[in-house]
């Protein structure tokens, strides 16, 4: 033909490859159809597979087929009236542009990895359906089996890709089809863009299966071993150390999940790696060779020994070395000082002398231990989790060693980490510089109100000496505003109060000569009742004040702050004394009110500390923090300006003007600090406590070890075994004449944790429950949970009709039941952490193992949060727990899962936070170490999740956990970030 008809020649034999190659695709799916999936389907195959497997396999198979066949008639229809103007592009735009084909495909394709688990179900299930593949192959025309069959839709759309581009190659432009083909370029392109994702990793794990097949066709009587979820990840060809009969040729073949071990028959002397061909496990294992399966275990199961000299790493002992250099000069210098004295010194020289030496020994030991480090050793120990067997690996040189142990620990973390998904979306770790060597975090709580403009989270953080709050504000990125020094003394524990709720039916006239300018009538608070709402009426006769005590009543420096954090409740401190003649706070000092004038400036907290030195009964028990909802304790040092009373602090009978004048601050809410040297300071607001001036500070005689609101009381439990409680008039603030003292505990059983359950309140006591009515202040019951009173309850929180707990040193929570006090389940948490800790050096791991217990517990949105002393933190979905439940009815067994962000050290509390509705958090997205943005899969699929549930934005919770140092358990320790953040406090912050 002329020169003008070639490019009409090669046009029309791309579209013959395109028929042929169709005709092959079109092929393939009627075999399986015809082969594979009719025959399955047929009513007696029933004895070879499940049907409801059947269909999984050929999920979208007919309609592939359908759309397929019909476009291979129109091209074959094409191709028989060819001409030189012929268009093709028409047809590949009908056939390709329709969104069902999209539709189709993508379906097909993710459903591709559960077709592919199908298949392999049923082969394990039955050996028939095995029998049944083999001979269906052989009958087949290609000779091809189901699992060639399967990939080929995976793999076809970008076949059309690539002919197109070819026909584009011998189209003029002037061409009629060639406008045509660049739009149906355009459309494959977009179809193929659409499904491509899930086709690579589709290409990716039909690779994986390929290479798992052949592995398994190279090791002798291995069964199974294929799933669609394992990887293969290296061979490595050892010698395992035998007690008897010395040393064994081994190949060891790591998953991702599993670990295989065979003897070894080798046909040719040499290990050489034969040519890589695709598909194939030359590229990947010694084909070389021959294997015979001895062992597999679960990865799970396996744990790496590690001999000491490894584990401590050689920067430490480098460290070491350093520092018994300069012990050396520092007692060479202190030997140079001794020669001056004139008097005789000769045994300080000795004790130098001894000093010397034995600091000598120590660098010498430690320099020949630096040395022995550099050479790795080549042997390898692994043991079984049930550590009945272990196995001595001997490597050919330390760096195949040191690869496998490496990809030994990642796969390990990995694995613990694919095993759950962890729902709660992390959003970042803010550090909290420590401003003394000692400084711990002990408890935290959100101040009660939360107004549209911030919410704030009260943190207390304390050594011995001081105790520190330090204000985490968020607004629109949780920022800590301040740290603040409010006492001398630890603080033990915090409790939000809120303000009175009521309509006040008279004008609020503040007077005047109490030293307060008159306040404008808060404003009417919602007026849909709630349990705290009163109704304030007053009737001339009952109003009637009596006079302080004289003596015995604690100090009080009441509030001076006007303006109300919380719009919602103000708050009043008027002259109402309820119960003062049953006021039994002893305290070795008078309750003298000293004179306002001057009180304002006095904001040191060192000199008020140290009068009234306070015996601690009870000490400072361990694991005491962060109690439920974080009521965790705080004290401050600070004076307030106003005082309420006259200056003696005596009141005769008020005039009924001075009665009505309900001052606002009942409405405000406050927050108590309690501290180990037995003082509670109240804030109104976080503006007080930056000014450092506390409202009210009630000084007791024993540590305070717990505060909580309920009922419009504030229930104080002390180190002594007193419960102080504290009550409020329908218009007054909090008055500390007016409270009483329950005797529950003694000081060597005080009662440890409060929680309000069902309107009662549950106090802990040793191991006793103890169950108060708030009303009567009678106990109605008691039980005990477990056997040994010397373990005392550190944790205790409610959620519906179940109350969680945990004792002192256990890693074990129980659930009672709220109503009918019976033990419905225990869970140990020990399992969860150590799957977290995979990653950990084993001495860290061992020791975080051996002492592990539960230190604190939250329970918000159908979650319990599990705070451990591992620094793991773990979260719980709640049974549901109803009247009718009892032991044994709780689906079961519950799994606690870990969070990948955790503390290093211990996690002293765990709080969380409502935030207001439309109230929104913008974060940035969290950084990994490197500082590069993670985005994590679990943040998607939690996004999804919230997503599919149309979940309102509303329910945003932060929860926030508080605990020496912050560690990402994903990350397998490198000794560059070890001890980095060891040493700082984090808050560690989680969306539910």
């Amino acid at each position: 033909g002329s020169a003008s008809s070639l490019p009409q020649d090669m046009r029309r034999h791309v579209v013959m490859t395109l028929l042929d190659t169709e005709q092959s695709y079109v092929e393939s799916l009627r075999t399986l159809i015809q082969g594979y999936m009719r025959p399955l389907k047929q009513p007696d195959s029933g004895s070879l597979v499940d049907p409801s497997l059947v269909d999984e396999m050929f999920y979208q198979i007919p309609e592939i087929l359908e759309h397929h066949e019909h476009f291979l008639e129109q091209v074959t229809g094409c191709i028989s009236q060819w001409h030189d103007r012929q268009t093709v592009g028409q047809l590949l735009i009908q056939s390709f542009s329709k969104e069902i084909l999209a539709n189709i495909y993508s379906a097909y394709i993710d459903n591709f990895l559960n077709a592919k688990d199908a298949v392999r179900i049923a082969k394990e299930a039955k050996p028939a359906f095995l029998k049944f593949l083999e001979t269906s192959m052989r009958e087949n025309k290609e000779k091809q089996a189901l699992g060639d069959l399967m990939i080929k839709p995976v793999q076809r759309i970008p076949r059309y890709e690539l002919l197109v581009k070819d026909l584009l190659k011998h189209t003029p432009e002037e061409h009629p089809d060639h406008r045509l083909l660049l739009d149906a370029q355009r459309d494959i392109k977009r179809l193929a863009e659409k499904i491509n994702k899930g086709r690579r990793s589709a290409e990716e794990v039909e690779r994986e299966t390929r290479v798992m097949q052949e592995i398994e066709a190279h090791i002798e009587g291995v069964e199974h071993i294929l799933n669609p979820t394992r990887k293969f990840l290296r061979q490595e060809m050892v010698m395992e150390a035998k007690t008897v009969g010395g040393k064994k040729d081994r190949s060891l073949f790591l998953f991702s999940d599993l670990l295989i071990c065979t003897t070894l028959k080798r046909k040719s002397g040499s290990l050489r790696r034969s040519s890589m061909s695709l598909y194939s496990a030359a590229s990947v294992i010694d084909t070389s060779s021959k294997y015979k399966f001895l062992w597999k275990l679960p990865l799970e199961d396996v744990e790496m020994v590690k001999s000491p000299s490894q584990a401590t790493n050689k920067e430490t002992i480098q460290k070491m070395i350093g520092r018994l250099d300069e012990d050396l000069s520092t007692l060479g210098q202190i030997s140079k000082l001794s020669e001056t004295l004139s008097f005789p010194h000769q045994s300080l020289d000795d004790v130098i002398k001894d000093l010397m030496a034995s600091v000598h020994r120590e660098l010498a030991e430690k320099q020949s231990l630096a040395f022995s480090m550099t050479f790795l050793p080549t042997k390898l120990e692994l043991t079984t989790a049930s550590a009945e067997t272990s196995f001595v690996f001997e490597f050919s040189s330390p760096d195949t060693r040191s690869n496998f142990e490496q990809a030994f620990e990642d796969a390990k973390k990995k694995l613990a980490m694919n095993k759950d998904q962890w729902d709660p979306e992390f959003l970042k770790a803010i550090p909290i510089m420590k401003t003394r060597s000692g400084m711990q975090f002990s408890c935290a709580s959100p101040s009660h109100s939360c107004p549209e403009s911030n919410c704030e989270v009260w943190v207390c953080n304390s050594d011995g000496y001081v105790g520190q709050v330090c204000l985490l504000n968020i607004k629109d990125e949780p920022t800590v505003e301040a740290c603040i020094a409010v006492c001398s003394a630890r603080i033990i524990c915090i409790a939000a109060v809120p303000g009175l709720k009521g309509r006040l039916e008279h004008t609020l006239n503040v007077l005047p000569e109490r030293g307060v300018e008159p306040a404008p009538p808060p404003v009417a608070a919602d007026p849909t009742p709630s349990q705290q709402q009163l109704h304030i009426s007053i009737s001339h006769s009952s109003l009637e004040l009596t006079e302080p005590l004289s003596g015995g009543g604690p100090e009080l420096v009441p509030f001076d702050n006007d303006d109300s954090d919380d719009e919602d409740s103000p708050s009043p401190s008027s002259t109402l004394q309820s119960q003062a003649s049953h006021s039994t706070i002893s305290s070795s000092y008078g309750s003298e009110y000293t004179p306002t004038h001057d009180m304002a400036t006095e904001t040191t907290s060192s000199e008020e500390e140290q009068e009234y030195p306070v015996s601690n009964a009870y000490g400072a028990p361990g694991g005491l923090g962060g109690g439920r909802r974080g009521r965790p304790h705080s004290e401050s040092p600070m004076d307030g300006r106003a005082m309420r009373r006259s200056s003696r602090g005596s009141f005769t009978r008020a005039s009924l003007e001075d009665l009505l004048s309900i001052d606002p601050e009942a409405y405000q809410s406050s927050v108590w600090l309690g501290t180990e040297d037995g003082c509670i300071h109240v804030y109104q607001s976080s503006d007080n406590i930056r000014n450092r001036k506390n409202s009210m500070k009630m000084q007791h005689a024993a540590s305070i070890l717990n505060i909580l609101y309920l009922d419009n009381k504030v229930f104080v439990s002390l180190a002594n075994g007193d419960i102080i409680v504290y009550q409020r008039e329908a218009s007054s603030f909090w008055d500390a004449q007016s409270s009483q003292t329950l005797s529950l505990g003694t000081p060597g059983s005080p009662v440890t944790k409060m929680v309000p359950v069902g309107g009662k309140l549950w106090c802990s006591s040793q191991n006793r429950i103890l169950i108060i009515n708030t009303t009567s202040l009678q106990q109605e019951h008691c039980f005990q949970v477990g056997t040994d009173c010397s373990r005392c309850v550190t944790s205790l929180v409610s959620y519906g009709q179940g109350v969680w707990l945990a004792l002192q040193g256990s890693a074990q929570i129980r659930l009672y039941h709220a109503q009918t006090w019976e033990s419905l389940t225990e869970v140990d948490v020990a399992p969860a952490v150590h799957k977290m800790l995979a990653g950990s050096d084993a001495i860290i791991r061992q020791h975080k193992a051996a002492c592990l217990r539960i230190t604190a517990l939250l329970a918000c949105k159908d979650l319990l949060w599990i705070g451990t002393s591992a620094g793991v933190v773990l979260t719980l979905s709640i049974p549901a727990v109803s009247s009718g439940t009892v032991s044994g009815t709780l689906r079961s067994p519950l799994t606690p899962m870990g969070s990948a962000h955790g503390h290093t050290g211990h996690v002293r509390f765990l709080t969380s936070i409502e935030l207001p509705e439309g109230f929104n958090v913008n974060f940035p997205l969290p950084a990994d170490t490197a500082g590069n943005h993670v985005t994590s899969s679990t943040r998607r699929d939690s996004a999804l999740r919230r997503a599919s549930a149309h979940l309102p934005a509303k329910t945003n919770q932060l929860v926030i956990s508080g605990g020496d140092g912050y560690e990402d358990f994903r990350l397998t320790n490198s000794s560059e970030t070890v001890g980095r953040d060891d040493s700082t406090n984090h808050l560690l912050l989680w969306r539910v």
